[in-house]
């Protein structure tokens, strides 16, 4: 059976039907043909968050972060090689919590970096604080 999977383009937020075994192909978004996965979180904003947290088939793994928190700028590099190791079966994003103050207050942000886990919508698991990339693959998948 060819399952097909959901997966939001993280270019132009458009909704892709991709066979899920192709997922490791290097698949390309059919409206803007640019990669579904590059190696790098999508930065997600309050127009295109739901649309990215609800509409893709794999799970979410975002890191709600600010520009001037020092923990944050020092996790960030560790937080894009965890997307290399996590893509495709997963994919990593990034909420600016200065610029996307509303997003912060609708899911509690209390503690920045915060990484929320979520899938088809629902938060399956939380953590606050840095983590290196092994530590952040390692949290992931323990929960997703």
């Amino acid at each position: 059976m060819n399952e097909s999977m959901h997966i939001v383009c993280p270019q132009c937020d458009a909704i892709n039907r991709i066979p899920s075994v192709r997922l490791s192909e290097a698949p390309n978004c059919g409206k803007c043909h640019q990669p579904l996965f590059d190696g790098h979180p999508v930065e997600l904003t309050g127009s295109n968050f739901q649309q990215h947290v609800n509409h893709n088939d794999i799970p979410l793994l975002i890191d709600f972060w600010a520009p001037w928190c020092g923990p944050c700028k020092m996790m960030a590099p560790q937080f894009i090689q965890a997307a290399t190791q996590l893509e495709p079966n997963m994919r990593l994003a990034k909420v600016n919590t200065e610029a996307e103050q509303m997003l912060g207050a609708q899911f509690g942000i209390r503690s920045i970096p915060t990484l929320i886990l979520f899938h088809h919508g629902r938060e399956l698991a939380r953590q606050s604080g840095a983590m290196g990339m092994a530590d952040i693959v390692r949290w992931t998948l323990s929960h997703s």
